[in-house]
């Protein structure tokens, strides 16, 4: 039965690479045995609750391999249809040429980059820990006292081209030092890349080096053998450590390109198809299915998971009659967004103070109020101030902290996040700013899978000084904007950084980028915490006749107050001031909102110590862009600040010449 049903995920696969005229038939080939390994043996799923949050997650990092993972889930009985499997990487199909999120239909992470599939499993892992620490049963329990709710593994299939990417061991160092014992990476070891064999690019002990990271290790040579996959498998389950599997395969294997790498990305010929197929002893037809194969698939799979979901019922049963207060519990398993707004925060009287050092103070309030709030830093939280001082660290053996320690590991960091966020736990990381580049590909894959993680960034502008070029962002906020579904709020003091927490925890399918400053913000009389989730607020009124708008963001929002207050004593200038902490928000306002905040035919300036980029809609022209479009320097914030002219003075010199005002002007109302 098992090589009937590898032959029929093997021939849907490459049909639907013919049918789509492209596709990766060598992974279909090579590593259906794998797969079907983990699903048929391992993987426990529930198709009554498919979003049962105690389920086991099985990522495809080699996402080019997706007509494998499509078949496979045919075969085993999720929702798909063959007329699903025909459709493979047309417009509008739920079943693209990537994996593309959709727990529903079986897919647990958008993956494509490759190794950030293998990074988010890692972050799967965690999760599971954690929340298996988080649900312990009361030690008063008739049932075994101390078991916990969550128990379910990550299985992760990975290729080379995962291995060769930094991202899948900088997360999968991580898995070693906290010991996620319920992670398995499955390698498809076919020794072929895209352009030719490995050996040219690839010749590292991959065992040797797992093995230094904390990581059982296995080998099966031979990866046709689904009882030696399985063996693996079950040896790595006992060894209680996160566990690498070499698996032997050949790349198109029983093609007329087996073990060739032109068979990686290439639907076979129409002689190769027919050849392939008769020696899997498959009927021909394009799509056949033996039905009665697909039937035993797939009652298998049900069966293993009315168990273990029969299970977990009972013990969520028990848990809630005997903790019964856990709201944490309920709000979890829907994973639902968070209104905080009925928790108690007092912004104190302070008059100066820096967001990062707001952005801590309401952190640590949050943590308080919200069980499964969870984050760290890349080894910058003295800096970033986001480690919440009242809870434990994440460590190997002891998942109860709130703060994990992701190490100088930023790219890794990102994509842990999305992992712990499919786990529905509320997720921050941060770091400085300029550092966002490395976050860049896990934040398009929050963008992409529409998960609320938090990024929260500090260090937001050339008056970092001293630090230098390399530490002062300057196309960094320009590039965040740029990415879709992505909110990046950048708060002016302590009160608009309440408002952009509230608006973050409300989301539910937008990640968020919370821009900080390091240097204190004086707290302004007349910021607004609720105006925040509008995008753009007027924070300084013109007394009698518009004359001229400041639209500012963070720091500068401060800076065109202090402006617009010194034109108007000098000369008369009536300039209004309008705080822009949510470009994103803001344009999705009403036209009669932004007409009312911005009128036309009025001269209106940004001002951000960022990149002109993004900003040119808002402005009246170029130059009523008060920006930074150059690389900072290493030295006194004043000198650089000059340098890119960017002073007080500068910067009302340049609103003085778009306007033509000339020194000792009055302007007439």
């Amino acid at each position: 039965m098992d090589t009937n049903i590898i032959a029929n995920i093997k021939s849907l696969g490459i049909d639907m690479i013919e049918e789509s005229g492209s596709g990766h038939p060598g992974i279909v080939l090579g590593a259906a045995p794998i797969i079907y390994t983990v699903y048929s043996k391992h993987l426990h799923y529930n198709f009554t609750d498919k979003n049962w949050l105690n389920r086991d997650r099985f990522v495809l990092s080699a996402g080019h391999g997706s007509a494998l993972l499509y078949a496979t889930l045919y075969m085993a009985g999720f929702d798909y249809k063959v007329e699903d499997l025909k459709q493979f990487r047309k417009f509008g199909s739920i079943t693209p040429g990537h994996p593309e999120y959709n727990v529903a239909k079986g897919v647990e992470a958008t993956t494509g980059p490759l190794g950030q599939g293998l990074a988010m499993g890692v972050g799967m892992a965690l999760g599971e820990k954690i929340l298996e620490d988080m649900f312990r049963m009361p030690k008063t329990s008739s049932i075994d006292p101390n078991q916990s709710i969550f128990d379910y593994y990550t299985y992760v299939l990975c290729g080379d081209g995962d291995l060769m990417e930094g991202v899948s061991y900088e997360a999968s160092s991580l898995a070693g030092t906290l010991g996620l014992s319920k992670l398995i990476i499955l390698y498809d070891a076919n020794e072929t890349t895209l352009d030719g064999t490995a050996s040219k690019s690839f010749t590292e002990n991959v065992l040797a080096r797992f093995s230094a990271m904390g990581f059982y290790t296995a080998e099966v040579k031979n990866g046709d053998r689904v009882e030696a996959i399985d063996k693996a498998v079950l040896k790595a389950k006992r060894s209680g450590r996160p566990s690498f599997i070499k698996i032997h395969t050949k790349i198109g294997k029983d093609s007329l390109l087996e073990g060739d790498h032109a068979v990686h990305g290439k639907p076979l010929t129409e002689e190769d198809r027919e050849q392939t197929k008769k020696k899997l002893g498959i009927n021909n037809t394009p799509f056949y299915v033996n039905e009665q194969v697909r039937e035993n698939f797939h009652s298998v799979l049900v069966a293993k998971g009315a168990k273990k979901y029969e299970e977990f019922a009972k013990k969520i049963e028990q848990y809630r009659k005997e903790v019964a207060s856990d709201k944490n519990l309920e709000m979890l398993l829907k994973d639902q967004p968070l209104d905080i707004s009925a928790i108690p925060y007092e912004l104190g009287t302070i008059e100066k103070e820096a967001t990062r050092i707001s952005s801590s103070k309401i952190l640590n309030t949050l943590a308080r109020y919200i069980p499964h709030l969870i984050g760290g830093s890349a080894d910058l939280s003295s800096s970033t101030m986001t480690y919440l001082k009242d809870y434990k660290d994440i460590q190997k053996n002891d998942y109860e902290g709130k703060n994990i320690w992701f190490g100088v590991r930023e790219h890794a960091m990102g994509a842990i996040l999305n992992g712990l966020s499919l786990s529905h736990l509320k997720v921050f990381g941060s770091t400085f700013l300029a550092f966002a580049d490395y976050m860049k590909p896990a934040i398009r894959l929050s963008a992409l899978m529409k998960r609320p993680v938090n990024y929260i960034f500090t260090h937001d502008s050339i008056y970092v000084g001293e630090d230098g070029p390399t530490h002062e962002p300057i196309e960094q906020l320009a590039m965040l904007r740029a990415t879709p579904n992505l909110h990046v709020f950048r708060p002016a003091d302590a009160k608009e950084t309440l408002g952009c927490y509230q608006c973050m925890l409300k989301s539910s399918t937008t990640p968020n980028a919370l821009i900080l400053s390091r240097q204190d913000l004086p707290v302004l009389k007349t910021s607004k915490s609720k105006e925040v989730a509008q995008g753009a607020y007027i924070v300084r009124e013109e007394q009698k006749q518009l004359h001229a708008i400041f639209i500012a963001t963070g720091s500068e929002v401060s800076t065109a107050i202090h402006l617009a207050d010194k034109f108007a004593r000098e000369i008369g200038l009536d300039i209004r001031v309008v705080s822009m902490p949510c470009k994103e928000l803001y344009e999705k306002q009403s036209l009669a909102f932004k007409q009312t905040l911005l009128p036309k035919n009025v001269h209106t300036f940004v001002m951000e110590a960022g990149s002109s980029f993004g900003w040119g809609t808002l402005a009246t022209s170029a130059a009523h862009l008060l920006t930074v479009d150059q690389f900072g320097a290493s030295g006194n914030k004043n000198d650089v600040l000059e340098k890119c002219q960017f002073s007080f003075e500068q910067l009302k010199q340049k609103v003085e010449n778009v306007l033509q005002l000339k020194r000792g002007d009055k302007h007439e109302s």
